[in-house]
């Protein structure tokens, strides 16, 4: 029976909305089982199958019984893939209590906001941003600071622009390359330039979000903030996992390296959530690791021919400008033009419902990721799918 009574919930959560990618995808989902012909350009996930040895490695673990609780921040050998695979690929060096391994990347940054941030403290996020950073800034009592690059500066930051955004609350900087949504990538001369304005200032903590590190489609070669400015060793945490280049998102394994001082409390944090990642997982992980990497050059040609139809499509579209994806799987377009052209539209959530209810195609709004007037379209799909949901947007529009 239900009650009239409202439950009063916490001023925290109230502060937060569920993530809109995952909404989208949800929305689809739920259309799709009620008869429409759905096609979903929302998940940001390969449609690629996880590699038969990853799979082979997680059945032999259950197999041998390796069903039981780990150490809270991973196997030793999961965080000595780890440690081989920072310093082989980015040149960086740990050793095994500056790692850890989380329950998907998510949880990594998660549990970073919760160890570092208190009521007051300021995070710069340069937008477009990954939709769940200033909801968990928020959830640490923190307050998000949004910089925005717009199409104009191919989504990225200046220098002058940082150094405007930091106050003496500043305690963290995000960045992430790839970027997700824009799928541009910054070069290392624009890093050493970020990096020099950060040295002016070492109150604030860097964060690097490497998860689409190998989802290269360019020919710029991948570089972090940490990999170009080698002396902010002491005050940046690099945040990677399994996911995106292993294709990998269900099994959910993140992990990260830093000082030993903040990875000690972001393992205190996950001790009190979710304690160790399923033991399964990590070790098809530490197989993911160490093992044959030549999956990732097959997954990434496919996504740069996709890449290619996808801008090349969009942009024939009167109103759309689209850049080419340099790294991860997203096509972000700037559909101010339609928007102003189409009647009864006056904005990019109302142009992702018109898409969805006529197109029949779901696309996430770029105000989900702090960027209005703007759609982000991922290609992580068959090219049979993308070809017939451009078809339809094209139509629509």
């Amino acid at each position: 029976m239900s009650s009239a009574q409202t439950i009063p919930l916490s001023n925290r959560v109230q502060r937060v909305k569920p993530s809109p990618t995952l909404a989208v995808t949800a929305l689809a989902a739920q259309l799709r089982s009620e008869g429409k012909d759905i096609i979903g350009l929302g998940a940001g996930e390969p449609d690629f199958d996880t590699p038969d040895h990853i799979k082979a490695a997680a059945v032999q673990a259950i197999a041998d019984g390796f069903t039981k609780y780990t150490p809270v921040d991973g196997t030793l050998s999961l965080k000595q893939a780890v440690i081989d695979k920072f310093k082989r690929e980015n040149g960086v060096e740990y050793v095994p209590n500056q790692v850890m391994a989380s329950t998907g990347g998510k949880q990594v940054f998660y549990n970073l906001c919760q160890a570092l941030l208190n009521s007051g403290d300021e995070v710069i996020i340069p937008a477009p941003y990954w939709v769940s950073y200033p909801d968990m800034v928020m959830l640490a009592d923190a307050t998000p600071v949004i910089v925005s690059a717009g199409i104009d500066q191919e989504f990225k930051i200046t220098p002058e622009q940082l150094e405007a955004a930091i106050t003496p609350n500043t305690k963290l900087f995000v960045h992430n390359t790839p970027s997700n949504p824009t799928s541009v990538m910054y070069s290392r001369d624009e890093l050493v330039a970020l990096g020099e304005v950060l040295r002016r200032h070492p109150q604030v903590i860097i964060a690097t979000d490497d998860i689409y590190e190998h989802i290269l489609l360019d020919t710029i070669p991948f570089c972090n903030l940490l990999m170009a400015n080698p002396d902010l060793y002491e005050r940046t945490v690099m945040m990677n996992g399994v996911s995106k280049g292993y294709s990998m998102t269900g099994w959910r394994i993140g992990y990260a390296g830093g000082p030993a001082e903040l990875i000690g409390a972001m393992k205190k944090v996950q001790s009190q959530s979710t304690s160790n990642p399923t033991s399964i997982a990590q070790v098809a992980a530490e197989t993911a690791l160490n093992g044959d990497q030549s999956f990732m050059t097959t997954m990434n040609q496919a996504f740069q021919e996709r890449n290619h139809f996808v801008v090349d499509s969009l942009n024939t579209i009167p109103g759309v400008h689209c850049l080419p994806s340099q790294g991860a799987f997203y096509a972000f377009a700037n559909v101010e033009g339609v928007v102003e052209r189409l009647p009864n539209i006056s904005n990019d959530t109302e142009l992702a419902e018109m898409l969805l209810n006529e197109a029949e195609v779901a696309v996430v709004p770029g105000a989900a990721f702090g960027a209005e007037g703007y759609i982000r379209l991922s290609f992580a799909t068959s090219m049979e799918n993308l070809e017939a949901a451009l078809e339809r947007i094209t139509n629509a529009l």
